[in-house]
Parts: structure tokens; C-alpha cells; sequence
């Protein structure tokens, strides 16, 4: 089974989460953070993991400790649970709408962590939680999980819906990016590694 649990406390926060990559869909989420919290739940689901995340942190200065740590844990257990990546498709692509938004994520698990990310947002804030947090979240996840991400959110109207359909589309381009093919023999790469 392909599964991992992080546990990482600083000053700032304090995260135990567990993946795994085939799971069901399933997600048990503590982070403090409601809308972060509405995201993960997305991407669970969409992506067919199981997500465990219990996360304490400084909510009372604002929501980036907590969003950042946990971006970094579901990184490091990403990695963790690809192991050596063998039998990996390696490549993920998914086109998600939301109503009047689209948004595509394209994923490379290469090893090389890089994040690109290309939208614009209408507004700063989604209720309480500010939106410039979905870029650090995602770059630190593409950091932690040493894998190239690319975001584009096409068009949109709704800041929620825009980040929602990236979310969702993020969970279905890692669920793509992760299956194991059968055809492939090792890793997917000329190198012989990723």
C-alpha cells in the first residue's frame, strides 16, 4: 500500500498527516483553517486519496503558518509514498471547470520540484482566508514532493469557484500522474531513475 504519515511541529504549528494514494476518497480533516479545509476535502475526493490531517497552528496572527505547513507535510507524503516510483504513468493533466471559472493542472513526479502558475484572482479573499495563500501552498507542496507543477486557471469570475476547480483539478492530474501502468517496466524515465 502506498501510504505515508508525517508529523512536523515548530513554533508555529503543529501537523500529523497520512496519505494514501489508492485509497477511496476518503478525508479526516482538523486544520483550523475552514476554507483550506473545504480544498483538501476537494482534492481528496477528486483524486481518490485518503487524507488524514490534524493541524494546530497560529490562526489567531493569520492562516499562512498552518496553510504552508501543510502544504509542505502532503508534499513530503506524496514523496514518501511514491517510493521509488516504479510502474508510475509519471505525467498528469487535468482540465477542470467550476461553473464560469476553468483551470488546468499539468504534473510532472520528475524529482526536479518547479511550480508555475498562471491566473488571476478578482479578489484578495474568500471569506477570512486570503487567496495569495493558494500559490504558497502550492509551491510548497511542489517543493516537498520534488515534482513540477503547472497551474492555469483560464478564466474566471468567482475567486472561490476559480480556486475550487483548481483544487479539484489538482486532486484528478496527481491521481493520473500516480497510477500504476503496467506497461511500463521500472521508472518512466531514459535515466533509469526519478
Amino acid at each position: 500500500m502506498r501510504k505515508a504519515t508525517i508529523s512536523r511541529t515548530t513554533n508555529e504549528t503543529d501537523i500529523q498527516l497520512e496519505l494514501t494514494i489508492d485509497g477511496e476518497g476518503n478525508a479526516q480533516l482538523e486544520t483550523g483553517v475552514p476554507f483550506l479545509t473545504h480544498m483538501l476535502d476537494l482534492f481528496t475526493k477528486h483524486g481518490q486519496f485518503d487524507l488524514k490531517v490534524r493541524a494546530h497552528g497560529d490562526i489567531e496572527i493569520d492562516d499562512h503558518h498552518t496553510t504552508e505547513d501543510i502544504g509542505i507535510c502532503l508534499g513530503q507524503a506524496l514523496r514518501e509514498a511514491l517510493g521509488d516510483k516504479k510502474g508510475i504513468k509519471r505525467y498528469g493533466n487535468a482540465f477542470v471547470p467550476m461553473d464560469e471559472a476553468l483551470a488546468q493542472v499539468v504534473i510532472d513526479l520528475s524529482n526536479r520540484p518547479h511550480f508555475e502558475f498562471r491566473g488571476e484572482f478578482p479578489s484578495g479573499k474568500v471569506g477570512t482566508f486570503d487567496v495569495e495563500l493558494v500559490h504558497e501552498f502550492l509551491w510548497k507542496l511542489a517543493l516537498e514532493a520534488r515534482m513540477n507543477l503547472h497551474v492555469i486557471v483560464h478564466y474566471g469570475r468567482n475567486t472561490h469557484h476559480m480556486i475550487e476547480a483548481v483544487f479539484k483539478a489538482l486532486g484528478r492530474a496527481l491521481d493520473e500522474a500516480t497510477m500504476i501502468d503496467p506497461r511500463v517496466k521500472g521508472v518512466p524515465s531514459t535515466k533509469g531513475m526519478l
